[in-house]
């Protein structure tokens, strides 16, 4: 299963196969993107996004010692607006990320969504959380790619 944003076909995500847990390859022309697309197969995996109407904005602000880490530390920041306020996020803006190459980065974004509800939100699997196991940056000439697992 792949899935592209309209008009965007350098960018998307995959899903990848593994025995137990959801493993994904999301990927864009750059960093940002790229982390935008981890977003949307995170939530891809709980619901159908197309469900899921951009309502309700959230900031998200994270820090990580690596790339590595700012994408678990991102990833488990939009885990938690659902696990705690019950929203479903559908959309996904990376607007920074700073910091040194090698040392503590931040990333500053901002997701939209909307309550979880059953009535209208199909269910898939949840997400119990991310891990670092399989986790993998790839900065390629024309795009990066993220691969990591989700356990479920």
């Amino acid at each position: 299963m792949e899935l592209r944003q309209e008009g965007a076909a350098e960018r998307g995500f995959t899903f990848l196969e593994h025995t137990a847990d959801q493993y994904v390859l999301a990927y864009g022309p750059d960093l940002r993107s790229a982390f935008e697309e981890a977003g949307r197969a995170l939530f891809a995996t709980m619901t159908d996004l197309s469900t899921v109407e951009p309502k309700v904005e959230v900031e998200v602000e994270v820090e990580g010692e690596d790339v590595k880490a700012l994408l678990y530390n991102w990833l488990e920041a939009l885990l938690l607006k659902l696990d705690i306020d019950g929203l479903l996020l559908s959309k996904f803006k990376v607007l920074e990320i700073s910091g040194p190459k090698e040392g503590p980065l931040k990333l500053k974004g901002l997701a939209w969504g909307e309550p979880f509800n059953p009535a209208k939100h199909p269910q898939y699997v949840g997400v119990k959380g991310i891990t670092y196991h399989l986790m993998e940056v790839k900065e390629l000439p024309s795009r990066v790619e993220l691969r990591f697992l989700l356990d479920i």
